[in-house]
């Protein structure tokens, strides 16, 4: 069972190729966490191959994978985004963006051996990818006096939770990542010890 702040992604872009009937097909996938990225990797690949006929694209984001969106690019109907988009949901990803560009061969290749070529050159990149496992955290900052730091400290230790920074002096903070899900067990448990402070930041 998939949980709702967990989800596979890729951990670095990635490329793949597939050629048929002279026609070229170029895949790259991307890392992305909003649609901003996604834009600007777009217009990146847009301007480095201007020359091509097509740029088709499709995307998924968040751990509950709401968001998403195929272009065919002037290719027909349903041809070729929505195959790439498949490739994504059957691979379970999301914050990831995959961008194919064709070069044309000067053979039609009608709509199968479109969807075959999108579908195909797409599954080869993420062959190439590193496919990792990713959580959705908040973050937290702790504020307390010097006394409590061994109550905290033993606390992320047994929790081992990632620091992101910390000031250590009479009047001491550290800054967490906590995982989406254990967030609110574990602010309540660092607040059992009324002297300490805990809030909650809103990542965006």
């Amino acid at each position: 069972m998939i949980k709702i702040d967990e989800y596979k992604t890729i951990s670095s872009s990635a490329e793949g190729f597939f050629k048929d009937r002279n026609s070229k097909f170029y895949a790259f996938a991307f890392p992305v966490s909003d649609e901003i990225q996604i834009d600007k990797k777009r217009k990146i690949l847009r301007k480095k191959y201007h020359d091509a006929r097509h740029h088709v694209f499709a995307y998924r984001l968040g751990a509950d994978m709401k968001i998403f969106r195929a272009s065919d690019d002037g290719e027909p109907s349903n041809s070729s985004g929505p195959p790439v988009l498949g490739v994504i949901r059957s691979e379970g990803l999301s914050n990831i963006l995959i961008v194919v560009i064709r070069y044309f061969g000067g053979t039609k290749l009608g709509i199968p051996g479109l969807i075959n070529a999108y579908k195909t050159v797409a599954e080869n990149t993420i062959k190439n990818a590193d496919i990792i496992t990713k959580t959705v955290n908040k973050t937290v900052i702790i504020r307390f006096e010097y006394p409590q730091m061994n109550y905290v400290m033993r606390i992320i230790k047994e929790e081992k939770l990632e620091k992101i920074n910390r000031k250590f002096e009479m009047s001491c903070e550290i800054k967490l990542e906590i995982r989406e899900s254990q967030v609110n067990r574990i602010i309540k448990r660092l607040e059992k010890n009324h002297k300490i402070s805990v809030k909650l930041i809103d990542n965006e």
